[in-house]
């Protein structure tokens, strides 16, 4: 049965990411928003040590202790503490969320995707001594929410049995840390046989300094300005063998599609979970501003009886924990395996939602000091929209809950 109480794991992360946000976060949020491309290493090599430490408190599943609670028919909560512990980092700044080291959206490939071998392989290494990155790369330039007009290729040669990656990619998060500055990795999808449409999808690792690949363009964006989002390009990028996730095989089915897509299902609720840290931040500057400038926020009072200020501030905060509680019961099924589809794309879509209404809402309550650089709150607006487009759109999202509650396939709902 689901929980919302707070676990031991994640009453005892708080602390210290707390202290994170309040003193290596929020003191140089618009530093680092203004130089955009700088790369904060303190905060880096820090939460690196912080999270070694933390052991199964991370940001990353540890996966040999996935392994022993399954064994021991032990509830998994991996995924629940990371969607806490990614709300309150997201609070303190979500763009240096997303320079987090020890995994990514590559390594959630892995974990959804990878076989034991390869989990035991491309997962363990995020343990090491160094701060390790993983990004995923999906959209092209004529393929962006309709992920079968992929057009990037990979052809086995049988000769020296590796997989050679032609094509590009593009908006890749966190693309810069994952394949220029640390031993990390990312997750490649391309076709097998682009006649295949969907069936022949798969996703590739591509560890760092492999030959064929590189970095063709860095991007300058409205929000989350301190990560990195870039272009890759490979050309004749040769892999191993075992570095496909998933069969090999092309059938008829489009199983093979749908297993890279199983990442989705886990991550649409964590970036949610950023999303809805953002709104938590301007929701509490707000009432924290009105409360200075002498503004009582009353409550126990019928909606007639409220001022319009108490009214809007009590929506913003029913859509968020509204918000957080669909978010919760999304990211449950994945730590118990159950399948999520439906309620993922629906706590992406709400929270995409929700961080933009509320932000947005909080610079007019506060006009002028809202719309000011000299405060958080413009930026906090900047950064929030990212949820409504980054892994899949709202449309989209609405598109696959839609699908999920009127039992439609694809081709019967677009």
């Amino acid at each position: 049965m689901i929980s919302f109480e707070k676990s031991k794991a994640v009453v005892q992360a708080q602390y210290l990411i707390q202290t994170v946000a309040d003193n290596m976060m929020r003191p140089v949020s618009r530093y680092f928003d203004e130089e955009e491309g700088e790369i904060p290493w303190d905060y880096i090599e820090f939460m690196h040590g912080a999270l070694r430490q933390m052991g199964s408190a991370s940001l990353t599943p540890d996966h040999e202790k996935q392994k022993e609670a399954e064994k021991a028919k032990k509830p998994r909560q991996a995924y629940v503490v990371m969607a806490h512990q990614i709300e309150m980092l997201s609070w303190g700044d979500v763009g240096f969320y997303l320079c987090t080291p020890r995994g990514g959206l590559g390594s959630a490939a892995v974990e959804s995707a990878g076989t034991p071998e390869q989990k035991d392989k491309f997962l363990s290494i995020l343990n090491g001594e160094k701060p390790i990155f993983t990004s995923m790369a999906i959209t092209e330039a004529d393929a962006g929410s309709d992920n079968s007009a992929i057009r990037a290729t990979a052809v086995l040669d049988e000769e020296t049995n590796e997989w050679i990656l032609n094509g590009e990619k593009i908006f890749v998060t966190a693309g810069r840390l994952s394949m220029e500055n640390t031993e990390g990795y990312t997750v490649i999808w391309a076709s097998l046989d682009l006649e295949a449409g969907r069936s022949g999808i798969r996703s590739f690792v591509v560890p760092a300094g492999t030959p064929g690949f590189k970095i063709a363009k860095k991007e300058e964006k409205l929000g989350i300005r301190v990560s990195d989002t870039v272009t890759f390009v490979l050309e004749d990028c040769r892999v191993p063998y075992d570095h496909i996730l998933g069969n090999p095989k092309i059938e008829k089915s489009t199983e093979g599609f749908k297993g890279a897509m199983q990442t989705f299902n886990v991550t649409r609720p964590l970036v949610a979970a950023t999303g809805l840290g953002v709104a938590r931040a301007a929701l509490e500057e707000v009432k924290k501003m009105l409360e200075e400038q002498g503004v009582v926020l009353r409550d126990g009072l019928p909606r007639n009886k409220m001022t319009s200020i108490e009214r809007d501030v009590i929506d913003m905060e029913r859509m968020v924990r509204s918000s957080w509680l669909l978010t919760l019961k999304a990211i449950w099924m994945s730590d118990n395996k159950i399948s999520n589809a439906k309620e993922s794309a629906m706590s992406k879509l709400h929270a995409g939602d929700v961080s933009s209404k509320v932000t947005q809402k909080a610079v007019e309550l506060l006009g002028p000091m809202g719309y000011s650089r000299e405060f958080l709150l413009e930026k906090w607006m900047r950064d929030a929209k990212i949820t409504d487009i980054y892994e899949g759109t709202g449309q989209i999202n609405r598109l696959v809950a839609a699908r999920a509650i009127l039992g439609y396939r694809g081709k019967d709902l677009r």
